[in-house]
């Protein structure tokens, strides 16, 4: 049943609203691209290669892998850049769904991105850089919880403080990233002997998986972020198809860097030392700098954990903005202080929740591998459905114009939900009980909705009583 913008207290019945700043396309096309790689290239290829290499049989299968994925990348990438140019907002995937599915999707989704995916990834990003800071100076028994914290409060100020600021400090931290990503390479390809050519094919033991499908997973999780440049569309200047420019270039980029870091890492330690390490930069860079080697990796780790955290927060608030606009119990959310600041009740709520996320560190040693699963499952659901969206929304507005649209429609989408269904599957299959924390929120925003009927809902019933 389709909701009317009388039904559940839009922003209709808000007179203020209509008055109400809007964002303004002030954000360039290399802004988006910061943002796009900033999410991307955080932490996890820090980690996660190890986990590759330990779910396959030879250094050629572990590089396809990571092709691969860059190739599934893209092809969600191509998804995302039709529906933004065609349907640019500030909600992002909320705007999409609210268009393809309705207001109630739209509103589980975006309870789930304030309470689950978008402060979930923050929290989780601030745990990587709490362990990875106290690396290199401790600040007590809860070191990393402080550190933590104090990534929350200061890169929220940052992006309360502008559009600009919170853009200017992406384009910065990327780019000190992208610096130490290019170390990494460097070192592997020249600076550490070959490993072993026996070394580059690998003969799984007990507890060696040695999963293609598995392996996939990790590469993807490790992909994962691209989506949120959805959420700066309307902020973009003149030319819809910018942002499809900044997301198709961005995930080339992205596939590689990726590609050279794990190449870097087969030939300086082989495919075995990947799969027997638990910090594979850490281990090649102490192979060419010794102790100073875990120095620099700590460091590099904690910058990129920065960077994709301030890129988290700069659009996690937009969606909740989204949110308060449609909603009137929300409504609190829905301003734009102004042209350049921001959403600033928006950023504020958002950084409660994630300070609140990550106190659990205060209790637990597992903060990171908790929010991995307390978000993963929620996250690919509505990845799941956005793809979707794709198809509803081309029976639904056949005239809409649309700049920019997926080539070899259907199949390329076809192959993008499918994708998506699989690591909802794995998501939930491989987890813990993070998952099913993450599960239970978004069964909460679920009664909040049966709770509390809609406007319509609620006349309707009166009519009955009478």
């Amino acid at each position: 049943m389709s909701i009317t913008k009388k039904e559940f207290g839009s922003s209709a019945q808000k007179p203020d609203m209509n008055k109400a700043v809007i964002p303004r396309p002030v954000l360039s096309t290399l802004d988006a691209f910061a943002l796009i790689v900033g999410i991307v290239i955080g932490a996890g290829i820090f980690r996660t290669p190890s986990l590759v290499a330990n779910n396959v049989a030879s250094g050629e299968m572990m590089l396809l892998v990571w092709l691969l994925g860059g190739a599934v990348s893209i092809i969600g990438a191509l998804c995302y850049a039709e529906l933004t140019t065609t349907f640019p907002n500030t909600g992002g995937d909320y705007h999409f769904l609210k268009e393809a599915f309705g207001k109630r999707t739209a509103f589980l989704f975006a309870w789930a991105r304030m309470s689950v995916i978008q402060t979930g990834s923050i929290a989780l990003l601030a745990f990587i850089f709490g362990d990875y800071a106290s690396q290199i100076y401790k600040l007590g028994e809860h070191s990393a919880v402080i550190y933590a914290a104090v990534l929350v409060i200061g890169l929220t100020m940052i992006n309360i403080a502008g559009i600009k600021m919170g853009a200017g400090t992406q384009k910065v931290l990327t780019t000190f990233e992208l610096l130490g990503i290019l170390m990494i390479v460097v070192v592997g390809l020249f600076l550490v002997p070959e490993a072993s050519a026996t070394s580059y094919t690998f003969n799984p033991d007990s507890g060696n998986n040695n999963s293609f499908g598995l392996a996939m997973v990790f590469v993807l999780l490790t992909f994962g972020g691209w989506n949120e440049a959805a959420y700066i569309s309307a902020e973009l200047g003149k030319g819809k198809r910018r942002i499809a420019i900044a997301l198709i270039a961005g995930i080339l980029v992205i596939t590689l860097i990726y590609f050279l870091v794990n190449i870097s890492f087969l030939r300086g330690l082989g495919l075995e030392g990947m799969a027997d390490s638990n910090a594979v930069a850490g281990d090649l860079l102490g192979v060419a700098f010794g102790q100073m080697g875990i120095v620099i990796i700590s460091l590099l780790v904690a910058i990129a954990a920065l960077t994709s955290a301030n890129a988290t927060i700069f659009t996690g608030a937009r969606s909740n903005y989204a949110l308060g606009r449609d909603f009137r119990v929300f409504s609190f959310l829905g301003k734009w202080k102004s042209r350049l600041a921001g959403p600033v009740n928006a950023f504020l709520l958002q950084g409660a929740i994630a300070l609140a996320l990550v106190s659990f560190g205060l209790f637990s040693r597992s903060g990171f591998e908790t929010m991995i699963e307390y978000t993963a499952s929620v996250f690919w659901f509505f990845l799941l459905l956005t793809g979707i969206s794709l198809f509803i929304l081309r029976k639904k507005r056949p005239l809409k114009k649309r700049p920019f649209k997926v080539p070899l429609y259907p199949v390329l989408p076809i192959i993008f939900c499918i994708s998506s269904a699989y690591l909802l599957y794995s998501s939930v299959v491989y987890t813990g009980w993070g998952a099913l924390a993450g599960i239970g929120v978004l069964i909460a925003g679920a009664i909040i909705l049966l709770l509390k009927p809609t406007v319509a809902e609620k006349k309707n019933r009166d009519k009955k009583k009478i």
